[in-house]
């Protein structure tokens, strides 16, 4: 789905608003910090449910969170 994503021409305008969110930040670290802890394969829709959040600010979430722990992986990290 990664992939799909980023193809799509409105992924990036969709990325460029949800970073624009005041509370985006603080959402991105709690979901890192917690939530995939807590429930690793949580989908988008549970999450924008159970943070009360826009779906579209969950998929860009979880696509960079999942970005970041991919390319730890590849430089060794855990």
């Amino acid at each position: 789905m990664t992939a799909e994503l980023e193809r799509n021409p409105l992924w990036l305008i969709l990325v460029e608003a949800v970073h624009t969110l005041p509370m985006y930040p603080s959402h991105k670290a709690y979901v890192r910090d917690k939530l995939t802890i807590e429930s690793p394969d949580i989908s988008a829709e549970e999450l924008s449910l159970r943070l009360d959040i826009p779906l579209g600010e969950a998929m860009v979430i979880l696509h960079e969170i999942e970005k970041e722990t991919a390319a730890g992986e590849e430089r060794g990290e855990a």
